[in-house]
């Protein structure tokens, strides 16, 4: 018998491992439940689940004019995405310069330019992450990701035997990166690593998610200078998820990693992963990429060179898909600059009014508390399981049962690395208001 690889082996999804057995056995219709309760997720991140929500129409006419059009765009492309896609990904990121001059080291100009060439267009932000970590890490390399945060990060960094460190955010303060941990954290493995004559760098990356999924999270740019000074100061890439970009509430304001690199004289690196799936509502056609900014000092050439050859393993995101990007990014037309706009102020209208709505309702229950998202499609909510009879003793029971007596699906926060022996911490559950 053929045995499973060792990457195999080592690929573990913690939600499906903590989801899968407790839906294994529930009951989607009400009729066949007996009480008429059909069931409700909260729990997929996936706005076009209930149609509610159209797609961006600019998006759909690009794909519908591709396939009238003479070869219908079905050949293949190169495998780091087509020449229009990488033109207007960088365009919408760096929409005003590629070039920037900074002074350094004894006022000596170090030209640092970010071109289509450090575009990758991949499979899905998914797709993209896997091939940023797969260049970045290495077996015995450590990856620090956030806690809670999604768990895709953990799963590509330990199918390739990397460690994955959490380091928290912090509810009172927003979801905010605790910084001082992420110090702990670097200064614990680079003392271990001091002997190390081979000099090279153990933790290989910090991954920042903003907007968050699953706290709705939205940094300020202050906060994001923070991070990225404490990445300088111990010489460590960010790899910034920016999937959900501008979808924010009120007067919270994305602001992308790379720029505030940029305005603090490229000292660090940052790696960004990003989409049209989650800002356009199209997840399933998986259109994804990366963007390498290097630093000053050129600190990962080697690990884009890597991710190039990687991205050559599999042919990226299909080039008929592919359309869409220069589509919305960078639009030929007013009317379709127009359209766009009109979409996207209904978008974060609707998405918007619908997290008010459901963070009322459940500010209301007995025994929850709602932390309030800045953006993204999700909020985290606290049980305060002292105000709940025994059954309920933490964020796994409470989803259990949440499910058998409403037919309501949400994500307990253990599904997104919180530690359920961590009784310090007020047990939480994810919910999805974006549908």
């Amino acid at each position: 018998m053929a045995p499973a690889s060792r990457k195999s082996l080592r690929t573990h999804n913690p939600i499906r491992a903590i989801v899968d057995p407790i839906m294994a056995h529930s009951i989607k219709c009400g009729k066949e439940r007996g009480d008429g309760k059909d069931q409700i997720s909260l729990a997929l991140g996936d706005p076009t689940a209930y149609g509610n929500i159209p797609p961006c129409p600019v998006i759909i006419n690009a794909i519908t004019d591709a396939l009238t059009s003479p070869g219908m765009a079905a050949g293949y492309v190169n495998a780091v995405g087509t020449t229009d896609a990488r033109i207007a990904i960088h365009k919408y990121h760096y929409p005003t310069t590629t070039t920037t001059l900074q002074k350094h080291e004894k006022d000596k100009e170090v030209v640092v330019t970010t071109t289509p060439d450090d575009v990758i267009v991949a499979n899905g932000a998914s797709g993209s992450l896997e091939i940023a970590l797969t260049a970045l890490l290495d077996e015995d390399s450590v990856l620090l990701v956030p806690r809670p945060g999604f768990p895709l990060y953990q799963v590509i960094a330990e199918s390739h035997g990397a460690r994955v460190i959490h380091y928290d955010l912090l509810p009172e303060q927003g979801w905010q990166v605790d910084l001082d941990h992420i110090d702990r954290i670097i200064s614990e493995e680079e003392a271990k690593t001091n002997n190390d004559t081979n000099n090279i760098k153990v933790v290989r990356g910090i991954v920042v998610n903003n907007p968050s999924n699953p706290t709705g999270a939205v940094y300020s740019e202050e906060h994001l200078s923070q991070i990225i000074r404490l990445a300088e100061k111990w010489n460590v890439p960010i790899v910034s998820d920016e999937i959900y970009g501008d979808l924010t509430f009120g007067s919270n304001v994305f602001h992308p990693m790379a720029n505030i690199a940029s305005k603090l004289g490229y000292s660090v690196p940052v790696i960004t992963a990003s989409g049209l799936g989650k800002q356009y509502l199209v997840p399933g056609w998986r259109l994804g990429w990366i963007i390498f900014q290097d630093s000053r000092h050129g600190s990962i050439q080697e690990v884009k060179k890597g991710a190039q050859r990687l991205a050559q393993v599999v042919l990226g995101a299909s080039r008929l898909a592919q359309v869409a990007i220069p589509a919305v990014l960078n639009p030929s037309n007013e009317s379709d600059v127009a359209s766009i706009a009109h979409w996207k102020a209904n978008l974060h209208s609707q998405v918007e009014s619908q997290a008010a709505l459901l963070c009322g309702l459940l500010d209301k229950c007995h025994g929850l508390q709602v932390i309030r998202p800045q953006g993204a499609m999700y909020a985290m909510v606290r049980i305060h399981v002292r105000l709940f009879d025994d059954d309920i003793h933490d964020d796994v029971s409470f989803m259990k049962l949440l499910l058998e007596e409403e037919n309501i699906v949400v994500l307990p926060g253990q599904a997104f690395g919180l530690d359920k022996e961590d009784h310090d911490t007020t047990p939480v559950f994810r919910v999805v208001f974006c549908a």
